[in-house]
């Protein structure tokens, strides 16, 4: 998945069992979730994932306005200390050394709350409603649905007979993409991150 982020290096006490990582998650979504809701964010995602004998800890958040580098930079501080707070209070919130990166969603996020299609009206997407599958721009979008313009016909579509939507690039409108949105074009074509939940809390000694 392609984003913008900021990785900060953690260390913590000893390593822990596989059947803790689960739990483990729970408790820094209790930390992280405050923290990021009070400086205006979304917590989108939170993952914990191991890279040889650290563990990584991915923090995604995003805004309506989107989120700039240097607010995650702003994020990434504020959820640190968080977490240093917590550690002190309560105990290690995850055995072993761990790396902290903060970031937000690239360009290719599937779109599967209302706050995302409203965070891309005007937007081109793909989306598949009942047994059709729809390419459309988001005309507009709330609590209930959308109304997507498909070929000039406006759709309304609510969300319950909606699968996830992705964002169409439509190179013919460069102009209006960001640098930030090019770079995240860029990392998505060369994350090679695929992994899901379950392998996300393997064994860390296979």
């Amino acid at each position: 998945m392609g984003s913008r982020g900021r990785s900060t290096p953690r260390t913590a006490g000893t390593r822990a069992p596989r059947a803790d990582l689960a739990g483990r998650r729970e408790r820094l979504r209790e930390v992280v979730g405050p923290v990021v809701i009070a400086a205006g964010y979304d917590l989108e995602d939170l993952t914990v994932s191991q890279a040889g004998r650290r563990h990584v800890v991915r923090v995604m958040v995003d805004g309506d306005g989107g989120v700039s580098l240097d607010q995650i930079a702003d994020v990434s501080r504020a959820v640190s200390a968080a977490l240093d707070a917590a550690e002190e209070t309560g105990g290690e919130l995850i055995a072993g050394e761990y790396q902290l990166e903060v970031g937000s969603p690239g360009v290719d996020r599937p779109l599967t709350l209302p706050r995302h299609w409203r965070r891309n009206v005007g937007r081109l997407v793909s989306v598949r409603a009942g047994e059709r599958h729809l390419t459309g721009r988001i005309l507009a979008a709330d609590d209930e649905g959308i109304v997507l313009d498909v070929a000039g016909e406006s759709c309304e579509l609510a969300y319950d007979g909606l699968g996830p939507g992705r964002v169409q690039i439509e190179f013919a409108r460069l102009d209006e993409v960001t640098d930030v949105d090019l770079e995240e074009i860029a990392d998505a074509g060369d994350d090679d991150d695929g992994d899901s939940d379950d392998e996300e809390l393997e064994d860390e000694e296979r």
